[in-house]
């Protein structure tokens, strides 16, 4: 079976989308190894597609919940609740084909919930993702043998917030992997989101992901954290409830990404939305064994246990 695929960038963060809307993938997709396998053969760089994730456009599980479905998956193959940058590409391909209408708001219905997307002014597209599931600033960790202060905040997927001084000469390859992992953050362990405040409503960050297990371009969910997590320190949450008056995120791409968000009298953060640079980069087919090779796993046993751990604690 060929496989047609688009391929979309989100600020740097890049991903494989394929439409499963006829359901001629759902045999693979019911098999979590077959999926992960298929999901790492795609995204492997030099050897396959290459990318950050693989969405999955589906018929929505819930009626009139949503417009369309979407499953993420990871570099690593196993699968994520939600991507924030990857929604956006995922929203910006939809309307390009026609499948959902450029005019209006699209609901699109994630493991994290309902989440919107639209098209915005020039090459934004807009994401409103569900509110944070849980806040914590000011945490007091061991990390590599120093003490340091970070935030976590859940925002679809876990993030540990961490704030450095001079981030373009910061050690993400070494320290990414060591918040990543940290006993704090376990089961599941949590994305690495090292940030430096340039200005009021402005910072810079560079993102360890988890499932990629590596330094991506972006992250637009990490963009997101750390942009609420950062004006609460500056107690300036309120002055970015409208994307007339955005919290900028300058990403590793050098894209600056656009967030917005309410906070309300007892500290619930809600309307989190968030704006990323999204740019088309062309469409194709896998055929023959490259299909083939995607489609029908060797015998994987270390990384087919592996995936069944992670997705256990999804």
């Amino acid at each position: 079976m060929d496989i047609a695929f688009a391929k979309l960038s989100g600020s740097g963060n890049d991903f494989v989308c394929i439409d499963n809307r006829d359901g001629r993938f759902d045999s693979m997709l019911s098999d979590e190894l077959r999926a992960a396998h298929f999901a790492r053969t795609l995204c492997r760089r030099g050897l396959g597609v290459g990318a950050d994730g693989v969405i999955f456009a589906c018929k929505p599980q819930i009626e009139g919940v949503a417009d369309i479905g979407a499953r993420f998956f990871e570099t690593d193959g196993s699968q994520a609740e939600l991507c924030g940058n990857g929604t956006a590409c995922f929203v910006h391909w939809m309307t390009s084909n026609g499948s959902l209408r450029h005019d209006v708001e699209a609901r699109i219905l994630t493991a994290a919930g309902v989440v919107l997307g639209s098209n915005s002014t020039g090459q934004y597209t807009q994401v409103c993702i569900p509110d944070p599931e849980y806040i914590q600033a000011d945490l007091e960790l061991l990390v590599g043998g120093r003490q340091w202060k970070c935030d976590l905040a859940v925002v679809g997927t876990p993030h540990a917030v961490i704030y450095v001084e001079d981030l373009d000469s910061f050690e993400v390859a070494h320290w990414g992997p060591l918040f990543r992992h940290h006993e704090r953050f376990q089961p599941r362990g949590a994305n690495a989101n090292f940030v430096e405040i340039l200005d009021d409503g402005l910072i810079a960050v560079r993102t360890f992901e988890f499932g990629v297990e590596g330094e991506t371009l972006s992250c637009g969910t990490g963009s997101a954290a750390a942009a609420i997590m950062t004006a609460g320190k500056e107690d300036q949450r309120s002055e970015y409830d409208s994307l007339e008056h955005p919290f900028s995120v300058r990403a590793r791409s050098g894209d600056v990404l656009k967030i917005c968000f309410a906070q309300h009298d007892d500290d619930r953060i809600t309307d989190v939305c968030l704006q990323t640079v999204v740019r088309f980069v062309y469409t194709g087919v896998l055929t023959g064994r490259a299909a083939q090779s995607a489609l029908n796993p060797t015998c994987e046993p270390a990384k087919n246990a592996a995936i069944r751990a992670i997705n256990a604690n999804l």
